[in-house]
């Protein structure tokens, strides 16, 4: 890391954090927590201003060569920047047709084009690729409310990846092997322990915080002329290979594959290449159909590894089910529906109106789930010909 970017990070975990901290309780204190206030004019300009002084530096300095995780954890640095400026309304989207963060924009633009990622700060960025300095990471604000959200969403993404490396390594295999079974167990414990940490994050994060607090860091914001949409905790390629590899969704649904289309840029390099080599895998669910065709001829551990597959499918159902009922209904629609009319623009991270990322959800929701709906491409029917083929009644 250059002495610049070593200032810089340093800053992003001090002056930052504190002045991104005082905004939020003097807005939290308003009668409409969700306005800019201008009693907070002074600390967004010094915000502006020191972060502008750091990247100017940055900026001229030009591409180091320091590796990728250097480059990285400087470009989730400039999104932070970024990211906050949003947040504060020191940019606006709709109200630019560029970006007025002129050095931030080149260096993000620069570094992203580099790094074959989005040029702005993803959801790695606070968590996976996150470094601790004496037990503290990254993060925009001091408060205990965005502490439990990245730390619980980073645990359930470890665990979303134990999950989808445990069903990778089923591949080579085949649903019949005597050993698929202990990889799916291992699977199946991994998404149990994602439902886990859904439940203690949802028992302890403060609704209002979040949404007025916490989310607002994740708004789309302009890089140059182009807008990107905010950072979505499922940018990462576990919870798709964990999809595919299962058959609960499939690459070849058009609205499936538009999903895994728009998430590549923000993924890290490394899950973008798993993700394109698990959507050309035959999923374990097509397998199983193909063999109960003739499952005379399957051996002995078939029925007991389709047995453990359900199971696995059930858990995978129960935290897709738990994310959109408890924390897309609960921290976000139900907040939203009290708001003035005039904060619902950009409501969403990923720019959509809520209503329509809220069927988006539903969708993904019920395909997750392999729910009873014809609208969609679920494997509602396949998998209840599974459940009745090995004698297990609804």
């Amino acid at each position: 890391m250059s002495v610049n970017a070593q200032q810089y990070d340093d800053w992003i975990r001090s002056s930052f954090i504190e002045i991104n901290s005082e905004l939020e309780e003097i807005y939290f204190a308003q009668d409409d927590p969700a306005a800019i206030s201008p009693e907070g004019d002074k600390l967004r300009k010094l915000l502006h201003d020191e972060g502008r002084a750091h990247i100017t530096g940055l900026h001229n300095e030009g591409n180091t060569d320091e590796g990728f995780e250097a480059a990285f954890s400087l470009l989730g640095n400039v999104g932070l920047y970024m990211g906050a400026c949003r947040r504060h309304e020191i940019t606006e989207p709709s109200r630019e047709q560029s970006s007025p963060l002129i050095e931030a924009s080149g260096l993000a633009l620069h570094i992203g084009a580099s790094l074959g990622v989005a040029p702005r700060f993803a959801t790695s960025h606070l968590s996976t690729h996150n470094l601790a300095r004496d037990g503290v990471y990254r993060s925009f604000t001091r408060l205990n409310d965005e502490f439990l959200f990245l730390d619980f969403n980073t645990r359930g993404i470890f665990a979303y990846k134990r999950a989808a490396d445990a069903l990778a390594r089923t591949v080579p295999l085949g649903v019949s092997h005597p050993v698929t079974g202990d990889l799916l167990v291992a699977a199946r414990q991994a998404l149990e322990d994602v439902a886990r940490y859904n439940e203690q994050l949802f028992e302890q994060l403060d609704p209002t915080r979040f949404f007025y607090s916490v989310r607002p860091y994740y708004k789309p914001y302009r890089v140059g002329k182009g807008e990107y949409r905010g950072a979505n905790a499922g940018d990462f390629a576990g919870i798709n290979e964990i999809d595919l590899l299962l058959g609960l969704c499939q690459a070849e649904d058009p609205s499936y594959s538009q999903l895994l289309v728009d998430k590549f840029l923000y993924m890290m390099p490394e899950d973008q290449a798993r993700l394109r080599d698990c959507m050309r895998r035959e999923s374990l669910m097509d397998q199983i159909l193909e063999g109960l065709k003739s499952p005379q001829s399957c051996g002995e551990h078939f029925e007991e590894n389709v047995r453990v597959f359900l199971t696995v499918c059930e858990a995978h159902g129960r935290t897709a089910s738990q994310h959109h009922n408890q924390l897309v209904e609960r921290f976000i629609q139900k907040p939203s529906s009290v708001l003035d009319e005039k904060h619902l623009t950009h409501i969403t991270a990923s720019g959509p109106p809520l209503e329509v990322l809220m069927a988006a959800l539903q969708k993904l929701r019920d395909l997750r789930m392999a729910a009873p709906r014809d609208n969609i491409r679920s494997r509602y029917k396949d998998i209840a010909a599974i459940r009745s083929a090995i004698g297990i009644s609804d």
